[in-house]
């Protein structure tokens, strides 16, 4: 069995947000074809409980403790050179020591590295002997230039920043290794739009559920009370775009859905609120949960999944998870880029103020409809959207059937 070495920023477990549940189920998969040495970052105390989760995966492993705020500190470095901030957040002397090391002593054969602010680890490597595949997800460069445009001075100038120098290492890194992933066709296609001379090199595998335990047979305790007509919004409530969506479907469009049934609820569940998030409690008919020990009861006993994200990039998870569990969802645009889905069949989609209110005030008690569009959501997650059959996809790309010309074997960053 050949020796793969899995760089990831965060900690893949628990899968209990996006890029988690992806590196996770990454991890899983690659550790039933290869010798895994994962190197990995630990920002969140909670999670060092969750080390031993992962030995059974990998035969070595080098965790690194990385504290948000100093690491937000250190990343103003960036500021003196050229370079994108999110390299020096994620910089450590330790880890790279570690990994080069393990590169060093030449039993490497395949390199996996989980988002572009990894890849630094493998610069001045040859990696002619190591196939090398970069798992950036989505294109976080243009996600910065969304931010970018919701914000005033100085945050807006430092995010155009961030855009454009990311773009230019997201450049170099695509150039220099073997392939470049993304988690949608759409994100992919993006991608190799704005890079010219790799569009051969650029692929996607789509995310997967896990669709034996986001089940429409599981139910669980009712969290709700009973004359509640409730809508469920699931997500890390510390993450901007989530914070965004919440705040702008609470104040513009709940209310007048509120003023339409007042037996209305709206429910934003997930970990880690921000005060922005929390002063939401304060609305009439807006409950904010904090974490909770599973989000699957707040999701079966929910009358409607919402996902109102006015900034989204990829696949997104709780979009997916609703469906699998045969609820039917209401979206916006920007949160089903990616989905194969169709509107009116599988779920609901719905961009302005107007049309959530008449997507939503039209379902409210169209039980037929609303289990119409579960059953439709379901059949979609089993045809499209497990992990294995979206995994299945790196198999080519990590064992070509075929010798290819490599690609220069080393990555340099550039100004």
């Amino acid at each position: 069995m050949k020796n793969l070495l899995l760089l990831v920023h965060r900690i893949p477990y628990p899968p209990n947000k996006g890029d988690k549940i992806r590196s996770y189920h990454l991890l899983e998969y690659l550790a039933q074809r290869y010798r895994v040495h994962l190197a990995t970052f630990v920002d969140d105390e909670d999670d060092w409980q969750h080390v031993d989760r992962l030995a059974p995966l990998c035969v070595d492993t080098c965790y690194i403790r990385l504290n948000p705020f100093w690491a937000r500190i250190r990343s103003l470095t960036g500021l003196l050179g050229a370079s994108p901030l999110t390299l020096p957040y994620y910089r450590d002397a330790k880890l790279g020591a570690w990994v080069d090391a393990k590169l060093r002593g030449g039993g490497i054969d395949r390199v996996m590295v989980f988002s572009s602010s990894m890849a630094q680890y493998v610069e001045g490597h040859d990696l002619a002997q190591s196939r090398c595949l970069v798992d950036f997800v989505d294109v976080d460069s243009d996600k910065w230039r969304q931010y970018a445009e919701g914000q005033c001075f100085p945050s807006n100038w430092v995010y155009k920043r961030e855009a454009r120098t990311l773009l230019r290492y997201e450049q170099d890194v695509a150039r220099r290794t073997d392939a470049s992933l993304f988690v949608s066709k759409a994100e992919a296609d993006l991608f190799a739009s704005l890079v010219s001379g790799v569009g051969d090199k650029v692929g996607y595998y789509g995310n997967g559920v896990d669709i034996d335990y986001f089940s429409p047979q599981y139910r669980g305790s009712n969290p709700y009370r009973e004359d509640e007509s409730v809508m469920v919004f699931v997500g890390a409530m510390d993450y901007w775009a989530n914070v965004d969506a919440v705040s702008w479907f609470a104040h513009e469009v709940f209310p007048q859905l509120l003023q339409n049934n007042p037996n209305r609820r709206f429910y934003i569940v997930g970990a880690r609120p921000t005060d922005a998030v929390q002063t939401l409690a304060k609305l009439a008919g807006v409950e904010v949960t904090g974490t909770v020990p599973d989000v699957r009861p707040y999701v079966a006993h929910a009358s409607l999944s919402v996902a109102p994200l006015r900034i989204a990039r990829g696949i997104q998870n709780k979009v997916l998870e609703a469906m699998a569990m045969g609820r039917a969802v209401v979206a916006s645009p920007a949160a089903c880029e990616g989905i194969e889905s169709d509107s009116g069949t599988d779920l609901m989609v719905a961009d302005s103020v107007a049309e959530w209110i008449t997507t939503i005030d039209q379902l409210e008690g169209a039980e037929d409809e609303i289990k119409r569009l579960g059953r439709n959501a379901r059949e979609k997650i089993l045809s499209t959207y497990t992990w294995e059959q979206n995994l299945q996809r790196l198999d080519a790309l990590l064992e070509p059937g075929r010798d290819q010309t490599k690609s220069p074997g080393r990555i340099d960053r550039r100004g």
